[in-house]
């Protein structure tokens, strides 16, 4: 499909960067009618959402309009994702955001578990206009693994590390953007994550890549597309690529991202919230941000 017909739709390259795709599905009803592309709802069922945080939403809402106009036309509806004054990460007394494990239509889902080597997810999402961005927070990424062992592999896990991998983003201070990665713990992948100008290790927890590549702004809608590559075992030619409205802001090649065939890539880890896990972190004061246009495709 031409760019001057993807433009004649409102869709740029910026929610697909992979047009050549074997299946995909998206929530986008302004999307190109792709080949392989099977339009769905914003919804539960269809998106084959799970294991839902206690006590969170992600009511369905026809989000504000942004404060300057994109080059998409305005999604009509959209997850909205709550953050009260002083919530903070879902373990604490006041939680905030939303959290889920996404896996896609069905036909797609079981696609990933039969073994696809590289996914393209993406989505769209606008913070309210009054934002602040205080120290950081969580935003979706692609997640996978060795079965269930692919769930919880964030928030500091140490064990079985080698089974598992979370792709999730944050925005830092002022709005700065970055890549978190869990990843198996290994010279390999902290070395190829680490080149990453602005990257640092983070103690127990993961890997800050490539802070300030992008930086967020509130009131606008941001689309983000993140494309994950699986290693063929033994060998460390794995790769991560994340795009922010249609600019690759980072692609780090040469990684580990699993050291067992059963692990694949199971879909998104749909979570957003403020933190850390310390008041330091918190919402100031009563906030929303809304996600829309959930997408993933299988090149």
């Amino acid at each position: 499909m031409s760019q001057s017909t993807l433009q004649a739709h409102g869709i740029t390259e910026s929610l697909f960067p992979i047009q050549n795709f074997s299946l995909g599905f998206t929530t986008c009803t302004s999307a190109p009618a792709f080949p392989n592309l099977i339009p769905v709802s914003l919804s539960d069922p269809s998106l084959g959402i799970h294991k839902n945080t206690k006590d969170l939403t992600h009511n369905v809402v026809h989000p504000p309009p942004p404060i300057h106009p994109s080059i998409h036309p305005e999604p009509s509806s959209a997850w909205e994702a709550s953050y009260p004054e002083r919530s903070c990460s879902p373990r604490t007394d006041i939680p905030g955001g939303l959290g889920f494990y996404l896996a896609g239509p069905k036909e797609f889902s079981s696609a990933l578990e039969k073994g696809a080597q590289e996914a393209v997810f993406g989505y769209r999402v606008m913070f309210s206009k009054d934002w602040e961005w205080v120290k950081g927070g969580k935003l979706p990424g692609a997640y996978g693994g060795v079965g269930d062992l692919a769930y919880r592999c964030s928030g500091g896990r140490q064990t079985d590390r080698a089974r598992c991998f979370n792709l999730r983003l944050m925005w830092r201070r002022n709005g700065l953007g970055e890549l978190y990665v869990y990843a198996p713990l290994n010279k390999t992948n902290e070395k190829a994550l680490l080149s990453v100008p602005n990257s640092k290790m983070n103690s127990d927890y993961g890997i800050s890549v490539g802070q300030g590549a992008w930086t967020f702004t509130p009131g606008v809608w941001t689309t983000v597309a993140e494309r994950v590559k699986l290693n063929t075992v033994g060998d460390a030619n794995g790769e991560i690529q994340l795009w922010i409205n249609g600019m690759s802001v980072i692609h780090v090649k040469g990684l580990i991202l699993r050291e067992d065939k059963a692990s694949c890539i199971k879909g998104m880890h749909f979570q957003t919230f403020f933190g850390g896990h310390t008041p330091d972190w918190a919402a100031p004061k009563d906030l929303y941000a809304w996600f829309a246009d959930v997408s993933g495709v299988i090149p």
